[in-house]
């Protein structure tokens, strides 16, 4: 995404501001930048910090553990059932 900024000239620059401050006026586009930035450090924070309703992750390999001594289980229920 940084290489996007890297094909934005001064000229550029300056047209986009240009504009809008045309659309927003002066008293309302120092407004935004700043709804803007707590917006940027609020995702910033959550991105960090974990979800406190999510479990942690198990490791695969317990996993695979686990449902193999099921399926062990399950096959020796079977065979003594014959």
């Amino acid at each position: 995404m940084a290489t996007i900024f890297l094909f934005i000239g001064t000229t550029e620059l300056l047209l986009i501001g240009g504009m809008a401050l045309l659309l927003f006026g002066g008293k309302k586009l120092p407004e935004m930048m700043k709804g803007l930035g707590k917006g940027v450090q609020s995702f910033k924070q959550g991105m960090k910090e974990p979800l406190e309703d999510e479990e942690p992750v198990k490791d695969g390999k317990e996993e695979k553990e686990d449902s193999e001594t099921d399926r062990t289980a399950s096959a020796g229920r079977a065979a003594t059932s014959k």
